[in-house]
């Protein structure tokens, strides 16, 4: 028996779908057939191909509530439903806690957080009036449940957007499933500029015990999967896409390291 997924005529939403995990998003939600509303501050170079029919832009701040709740109101207007919502945007620079203002912290939290959770409540309604109900994805991240030193206000806004994800797949059942893709590394457009150069890029993905960063398009896999009926009845989970977490340090200082150290991905699958 084959497995498809088809989500043609399905609309849905991705903040922050322009470019790095969002746009495997995208793309991903495209290749299965759905019409695609993305939304950021500055619009992106025209897509190309297929997506250029079914992906739709808008300029919303993802952070101030009124202009969600014109989007999700203008998307309504024009598609006449709303079959799932990805929350996508977040991020944060790197820097010492004790560094940053309260306004700084604001902001991190204003947008790995308050964002997803004002979005949540602007497709409620909508979502809920719909007969096929709807489906929410957060996207969060390994540093809402590990130390994330560097980034400590981003990985506490992830850790309370999972609470999140839990507390309002209760409240919203049945109508509206709700869960969150935690995301390991991502091998995106501006990874090299975070891990460092080449030699640096490769020690940081031999901590994976797949020896290699996450794609764009492997996260993107998990929300269509996520999202479609073949995960009916998942709901207020949340799926670690992170190619096993990261090798355990003390191992490297035991007389197993040889034994355990991670194995060559060629061929890996």
């Amino acid at each position: 028996m084959s497995i498809t997924i088809d989500l043609t005529g399905w609309v849905v939403l991705v903040t922050g779908g322009a470019r790095g995990v969002g746009s495997g998003i995208v793309d991903a939600f495209v290749d299965a057939g759905a019409a695609v509303e993305i939304c950021g501050r500055t619009e992106p170079e025209p897509p190309s191909g297929t997506a250029s029919q079914t992906v739709h832009f808008s300029a919303v701040d993802v952070r101030d509530d009124a202009q969600v709740r014109a989007w999700v109101a203008d998307v309504v207007e024009r598609r006449g439903r709303i079959d799932v919502a990805v929350n996508n945007a977040g991020g944060s620079p790197f820097g010492r806690f004790e560094s940053g203002s309260a306004r700084y912290q604001r902001a991190i939290t204003e947008l790995n957080f308050l964002s997803a959770a004002q979005l949540a409540n602007a497709v409620h309604p909508v979502m809920m009036a719909q007969e096929q109900g709807g489906s929410i994805i957060n996207i969060t991240s390994i540093s809402a449940r590990r130390p994330s030193p560097g980034t400590a206000v981003y990985g506490a806004a992830k850790a309370a957007l999972e609470s999140l994800t839990g507390s309002l797949a209760v409240e919203w059942a049945p109508r509206i499933r709700i869960n969150a893709v935690s995301c390991g590394l991502v091998a995106t457009e501006g990874a090299a500029d975070h891990y460092g150069d080449a030699d640096s890029y490769a020690r940081v993905a031999a901590t994976i015990p797949r020896g290699q960063l996450a794609r764009p398009d492997e996260i993107g896999a998990a929300c269509v999967m996520l999202a479609s009926p073949l995960a009916s009845h998942i709901t207020g989970a949340v799926l670690d896409v992170d190619g096993g977490g990261e090798w355990p340090a003390f191992l490297a200082h035991t007389p197993h390291a040889d034994i355990l150290k991670p194995h060559e991905v060629e061929g890996a699958h």
